[in-house]
This record gives C-alpha cells, sequence and structure tokens, in this order.
C-alpha cells in the first residue's frame, strides 16, 4: 500500500531537512509517484539502496525518452546534453565512453594533483591573511572551474563565463530563456576554440577529445559540445558541493575534523563518507521506463520518469549501518556517483580535488569555526544538487 504522507518534495524552505524526508518516504512509500511541478510528468522517487541499484542496471529502464514513447524533451535538460553520454544508451554510450576515456585518462587526472594542491594553497592564503573564508565562493566554487578549464585548455580569462553557462544550462527550467542564451554561447565559443586546436594541437583535454578516435570512428560537433558541457558539469558542479558538504560535515563533527587535524592522510577516508552521508547529487538524472517494470511492490509504467534518490540510498539502514552516523572509518560502497555504465565520468577529479582541500584545509586552520548560526544556511533550489549556497568560516593557522 502507498502511503498517504504528503512529502514537501518540491518545497524549496524544506531543503534544509531534505535527509529526515527522505527517511520517511524510504519506510512508508520507497517508491514513491509524484508529479513534476513544472511539466507534469509523472515521476517515481526511488529511495532504497537496492531498488536504486536495481533501477539503474535494468535493461527496461534507460536513458532515452523516445524509447519510452515520450517526446525527447521529456527529460526536462539542455538540449546541448541530448548527445552526452548521459543522455543515451548503448551502443552509443559505449562508443562515446570509450572515445573519452581515450583522452581523459587516471594517468591525466592523477597529474593534475600538483597543480590543484597550488591552486588551494593560493585560495587558502587569502583567508590566513584576514582568518576568514567563505568556503563555497572563495574555494569551492573557483577551484574546480579552473581545474576543468585548465584541462579543456580554456584561457583563464574565459573562466567566469565558463562557470555562468554551467549554472544556466543546469537549471533551464528556473529560466529557459537564460539556458537557450547560455547554451549558443557556450557552443560558439567552443566551436571557436575547437577550431584554433584543430589548426594547431596543444597539451589539453580539447586537443586530446579532437584526436580520439574509434576504429575510424570520431565524434561529431554535437557529441564534442555535449562532452565538453557534461565534462565541465561533472568536472565542477559535483565537487563544489562535495566541498561545501564536506566543510559542513566537519564542523558538524568535531571529533572527526580533529581526526583529520591529527592525520592528514584521512582526507580520501573522509571524501568517501561525505559522499555518503551527504554527497552532492540528491536525486539521479531521470531515466524512463521503457516497459512496465515492477520495483518493489509497485510497477512503474511504460513512459514513467525513474529519479533514483542517491541521498536515500545512501542512509538506507537495509545497506548501511548506523547511517545517520558520521564515521569516517566506514566502509562506504555508495551510491554518490551512480552505478553501472553511467558512473560519473569526473569521480575521480572530483574525489581527488576533495581530498586535496580536506588534506591542506585541516594542515593549514586547525581551528575552523562557522561563522553563522547553521540554521541560516541557504541550500541550492532543485533535486538534482545538494549543496548550500553559501558557507561562511573564521580560520585560525
Amino acid at each position: 500500500m502507498a502511503s498517504t504522507t504528503t512529502y514537501p518534495i518540491w518545497d524549496v524552505e524544506a531543503r534544509g531537512d531534505s535527509h529526515a524526508m527522505w527517511a520517511r518516504m524510504r519506510e512508508a512509500d520507497p517508491v514513491h509517484e509524484t508529479v513534476g511541478p513544472l511539466t507534469g510528468n509523472r515521476i517515481w522517487l526511488v529511495t532504497r539502496y537496492a531498488d536504486c541499484e536495481y533501477v539503474i542496471r535494468h535493461p527496461g529502464i534507460g536513458k532515452e525518452p523516445t524509447k519510452a514513447g515520450l517526446p525527447p524533451e521529456a527529460v526536462g535538460s539542455h538540449e546541448l546534453l541530448s548527445r552526452s553520454m548521459i543522455s543515451v544508451d548503448p551502443p552509443d554510450h559505449t562508443r562515446l565512453r570509450r572515445l573519452v576515456n581515450k583522452a581523459f585518462t587516471p594517468r591525466v587526472v592523477a597529474a593534475l594533483a600538483p597543480r590543484i594542491g597550488e591552486l588551494v594553497d593560493e585560495m587558502l592564503d587569502a583567508a590566513d591573511r584576514d582568518g576568514h573564508l567563505e568556503v563555497i565562493a572563495d574555494l569551492a566554487f573557483p577551484l574546480p572551474v579552473t581545474v576543468i578549464a585548465e584541462l579543456l585548455g580554456v584561457p583563464a580569462a574565459d573562466r567566469d563565463r565558463f562557470r555562468a553557462w554551467s549554472r544556466a544550462v543546469l537549471s533551464p527550467a528556473a529560466d529557459p530563456t537564460a539556458a537557450q542564451e547560455a547554451g549558443l554561447a557556450f557552443a560558439g565559443y567552443i566551436d571557436d576554440l575547437a577550431a584554433q586546436r584543430r589548426a594547431e594541437p596543444q597539451e589539453d583535454l580539447l586537443s586530446r577529445l579532437l584526436a580520439a578516435e574509434d576504429e575510424g570512428d570520431k565524434l561529431d560537433r554535437a557529441e564534442l559540445l555535449g562532452m565538453v558541457l557534461l565534462l565541465l558539469i561533472a568536472g565542477h558542479e559535483t565537487t563544489v558541493n562535495l566541498i561545501g558538504n564536506g566543510v559542513l560535515a566537519l564542523l558538524d563533527h568535531p571529533s572527526a575534523w580533529r581526526e583529520l587535524v591529527d592525520d592528514p592522510a584521512l582526507a580520501p577516508a573522509v571524501v568517501e563518507e561525505v559522499l555518503r552521508y551527504d554527497g552532492p547529487v540528491e536525486v539521479a538524472p531521470l531515466r524512463f521506463a521503457y516497459e512496465d517494470v515492477t520495483v518493489g511492490d509497485v510497477t512503474i509504467p511504460r513512459g514513467g520518469l525513474v529519479a533514483p534518490v542517491l541521498l536515500a540510498a545512501n542512509r538506507d539502514p537495509e545497506r548501511f549501518e548506523d547511517p545517520d552516523t558520521f564515521d569516517i572509518h566506514r566502509e562506504a560502497h555508495h551510491l554518490a556517483f551512480g552505478h553501472g555504465i553511467h558512473f560519473c565520468l569526473g569521480a575521480p577529479l572530483a574525489r581527488l580535488e576533495g581530498a586535496i582541500v580536506f588534506e591542506q584545509l585541516a594542515r593549514r586552520f586547525p581551528s575552523t569555526t562557522l561563522e553563522c548560526d547553521r540554521s541560516e544556511l541557504r541550500w541550492l533550489e532543485g533535486l538534482l544538487m545538494r549543496g548550500v549556497t553559501a558557507l561562511p568560516v573564521t580560520v585560525t593557522p
């Protein structure tokens, strides 16, 4: 029996209490049917860990709305992403992933560590001078956008535009005109930059994407634009919230913070527990039921939109002992970056950036405290990203 409880799913004022809401839903109505507030589409929110794994891997649930009898725009994301890996099934997904893997290798990501360390130090130097750090604006936003822009080969002077385009394109429902304009500007910019790289290849990711080839196959224009935008979002937006949520979790748990200060080598473990405890993606990008699919005791009909709630899955007591406890010594195995073939391409980079930030913050500022009352923090609107809009702290070397 479905619960008759009303959940404040779309209530901006309830965003800070999301975990409690998902816990109630996971217990009473784990596959919850709702209606999207803008499109009117029927959406099934899946909240249990095992069920999220199931729908993510189910062959009858996929990324292409037309296979579910829906119009292409049903997903609600920007059209530039429609030809990216996040929006297609195999064999297209397999081909695109293989092409980008030739350019975005583990070696490429690992080689970024020294530069990320330099950038973090530079950003923390300013905090060292005045004893104040606005974690989001001064660190969590500028770090990943600078890293991904440098990786792609975007000139430093253009990085603020990259950030603005990313935010606008990520929220087309909030302002469709702004999203459309940002998409056109972004496409024109990448077209020009790609033309420069074709004429004079550089040691950057865009040049490698242009050169990547698999059995005579290359990325076409739409695929290249979608790939670069996806890399920008995956390499930027997730990391912003990983850093912000992580600093907040550490401040909420002084014993864990003290452990990290005493042993900064724990930073990678902190990253994994932050990803589980309060990950950067609240609800995974939508999927579509290509056929009737039964999840638990609920049948999602063909054409239904399926939304795995990663934030709920990662605190499922059926999967994690004491799930609401922040434990940096936990063996995680979380779903923060998804699961299966659509596992987040930017995950290794986000993990690396998060670990370096937490380690250097603990080394340099062992005394770090929140400057405002926690109840004053404002959370991002929408269900895709989980994070605060600002996080002011006082830091003492």
